[in-house]
């Protein structure tokens, strides 16, 4: 059995029918939460919310090497990444839809690699997203009449706090978007040979604004796109849900050393 999986995204729960829950003992301890098997317009899927179901978990405490290795134990070859951002750009409003294509990783603290050794791997990330669910994430927005970004760049912060001003009109010069929990969740699902796609909700301008980002404000927001992120999933699952037309199956290889 293969499963697509979901990570992030209380609301899904809503959308998902036939749901059975699994708890994977991995080595790397335990994950955000347990998995929720189940179906989305007939396909199967495995959600886990990241940071748990009571969003007890921070972004710098996520286990993501348990998170990614439970979902390649259980089958998963795909993963789509579910994630609130803050907006570095003007055009990048609040309620936005964005489907990233590059990264820079402004994380300080973090387990980046399932490869510590003796086994050693560089894996090439030029182009680190999936090129198919990207693109069908793109034409899945526009078709049902969302603002959505078909590109942008994703600035990875440690959190848990938002930036300064100063850092955020820094990472402005360099990126679209900003958030705390892409790095490395999608080094970890490229290590195992697993696709990464990610549909990214702008829930706020980050604080090179004149308005400082407050907690309670992305909360509010990321409640309202709930359903987009829903629409969008009822509508993506069932187009991704064949053999992979991409090359993400093939980064390990030539990358051992």
């Amino acid at each position: 059995m293969t499963y697509i999986g979901i990570i992030g995204g209380s609301g899904l729960y809503d959308i998902m029918s036939e749901t059975r829950t699994l708890e994977i003992k991995t080595p790397y301890g335990e994950t955000s939460d347990k998995i929720e098997i189940g179906k989305i317009k007939g396909v199967e899927v495995a959600f886990l919310p990241r940071h748990g179901k009571k969003h007890t978990v921070p972004p710098h405490k996520v286990n993501y090497k348990a998170n990614i290795w439970a979902f390649k134990s259980i089958g998963v070859e795909r993963v789509i990444g579910l994630n609130a951002v803050g907006s570095l750009k003007e055009d990048y409003h609040p309620g936005d839809i964005v489907i990233p294509d590059q990264f820079i990783d402004f994380t300080k603290r973090r387990e980046l690699t399932f490869y510590d050794g003796p086994e050693v791997y560089h894996i090439s990330m030029a182009d680190p997203f999936c090129s198919d669910i990207s693109s069908k994430s793109y034409i899945t927005g526009k078709k049902l009449g969302y603002n959505t970004h078909q590109k942008g760049s994703y600035i990875c912060i440690e959190g848990p706090r938002f930036s300064t001003r100063s850092e955020s009109k820094m990472f402005k010069q360099f990126g679209d978007i900003i958030g705390m929990t892409l790095v490395p969740e999608i080094n970890l699902a490229y290590e195992l040979s697993m696709c990464y796609g990610m549909i990214a909700t702008v829930t706020d301008y980050d604080a090179w604004s004149e308005t400082a980002v407050e907690a309670i404000d992305v909360m509010e927001i990321m409640k309202k796109s709930e359903e987009k992120v829903s629409n969008m999933l009822n509508n993506l699952i069932p187009e991704i849900n064949d053999q992979r037309n991409c090359n993400c199956s093939l980064r390990l290889e030539n990358a051992k050393i």
